[in-house]
């Protein structure tokens, strides 16, 4: 038994940062019901790999759910959401604010049906203010908050994008995290059902500010100024490769410089303590960088381990199934997907081992339990469907 076994999920989001949050709480044991037009349904279904009409990026972010294609324009179909609504504990939507209010599927229409329920509103910049109606994607959410800049070239100070879509699973991590919370606060008498908006742009600056903003949360004149922590990251190149080390303490920094095999580096004066290291940064940098590039990647790994070094080789999307750390946490769980073939995805990451997580069951096909939610529901599912309310 999941901690969320018996918890009814209605799923109406696209795309990453609904569903996303949605597929993790269908780790956690909810039943979700994931809401689908006809045609294509989520536009997640056409984008990327694929094999008999399963992407790998629909399969990556709606594992264990079920699948309703229904006609959300029809008198008719709306009839059968409102009365999947009855019985719902949380809905989810990412829609531009307005929209589901258009189908009479806002969260005030949905409290008049069930006053108890948890109505999660996703939206980009938030439902009011000067970009609220806006389209957004999460490179826009990126740019827009700030992300984009701490990325920029240090030499060129021109700003990158992160080649993952962060501020899509940033907001998904909130808005479970929301969720559960606002479940626990119901099963506790502190509230009964309620709304919660999350915007895209304040999960990614939430996500960010912590260490990003080390130094922008002061605001006197009088503050020593250094850089962030992050503000120093590099790859470290190696003769034959590339890896990431760190070496904060004095320990660590004599211990870095014997891995690249020049233990004297760290007896120069210029670079003896934290501070001899910080007044001579550049020189620092040059020297540390000389002698990574006359050190194997196999060499880095071994002494690094030998001498207790922060660092790791850097690994691909190849290397990661044949990690032995990965390995041995059994990250990575395979199965045979009825449409797909077969399959690798990551297990749940935290074990919980009183109500553990699992993978349910795999991701949908489009309208794959039409039938079965609409029966479950009191419809004539055959007839439902002779009328194109359901698909």
């Amino acid at each position: 038994m999941g901690p969320l076994d018996d918890v009814q999920v209605v799923d109406f989001s696209v795309m990453i940062s609904g569903p996303l949050a949605a597929m993790m709480l269908a780790d956690q044991g909810a039943d979700v019901v994931k809401v689908e037009n006809p045609g294509f349904g989520d536009i997640m279904r056409l984008l990327g790999s694929s094999k008999n009409g399963m992407t790998g990026i629909f399969a990556n972010n709606n594992r264990g759910k079920r699948s309703l294609v229904v006609d959300l324009k029809s008198n008719d179909g709306r009839d059968v959401v409102r009365r999947l609504l009855q019985n719902a504990d949380v809905v989810i939507q990412n829609f531009r604010p307005g929209a589901m209010d258009r189908l009479g599927l806002g969260y005030a229409d949905v409290r008049e049906i069930n006053p108890d329920v948890i109505y999660t509103s996703i939206s980009g910049y938030g439902s009011t203010g000067p970009n609220s109606g806006r389209r957004v994607y999460d490179n826009v959410i990126q740019a827009a908050s700030g992300l984009a800049s701490i990325q920029a070239d240090p030499a060129t100070g021109e700003p990158a994008m992160f080649r993952t879509l962060l501020c899509d699973k940033a907001t998904a991590y909130t808005a479970a995290q929301a969720i559960t919370a606002a479940l626990f606060a119901r099963a506790t008498g502190k509230a009964g059902g309620q709304h919660i908006e999350l915007a895209m742009i304040d999960a990614a600056i939430a996500f960010m500010w912590p260490d990003s903003g080390m130094d922008a949360v002061l605001l006197d004149d009088d503050v020593a100024r250094q850089p962030t922590i992050a503000s120093n990251y590099a790859v470290t190149r190696l003769s034959d490769g590339f890896a990431s080390a760190a070496a904060v303490t004095d320990d660590e920094f004599t211990a870095l410089c014997a891995t690249y095999g020049r233990p004297d580096i760290a007896q120069d004066a210029r670079f003896a303590d934290t501070p001899s290291r910080m007044a001579n940064i550049n020189e620092m940098v040059a020297t540390i960088a000389a002698a990574a590039a006359e050190c194997t990647l196999a060499e880095f790994v071994e002494r690094s381990q030998q001498h207790d070094v922060p660092a790791s080789r850097i690994n691909s999307l190849d290397d990661l199934p044949v990690d032995p750390q990965v390995v041995n946490n059994e990250v990575f769980v395979e199965s045979d997907h009825p449409l797909a073939g077969r399959i690798r995805e990551p297990r749940p990451a935290a074990r919980l081992d009183g109500t553990p997580q699992q993978i349910a069951r795999p991701a949908p096909g489009h309208g794959e339990h039409s039938d079965e939610i609409a029966a479950e529901l009191g419809f004539d599912a055959a007839d439902l469907r002779s009328r194109g309310v359901i698909a």
